[in-house]
């Protein structure tokens, strides 16, 4: 049985949390403002 790529694994989660960090970064740069465009319920 073929062991699992346990470093690849790690580096496919760690580039996706890179990823997820940049889009959140970029939404917060794109919108100065977000309480006043969402709704509070």
């Amino acid at each position: 049985m073929a062991r699992q790529n346990y470093q690849f694994e790690k580096r496919k989660k760690e580039l996706e949390k890179k990823k997820k960090k940049a889009e959140k970064l970029e939404r917060k740069a794109s919108k100065p403002s977000p309480e006043k465009e969402e709704p509070s319920a």
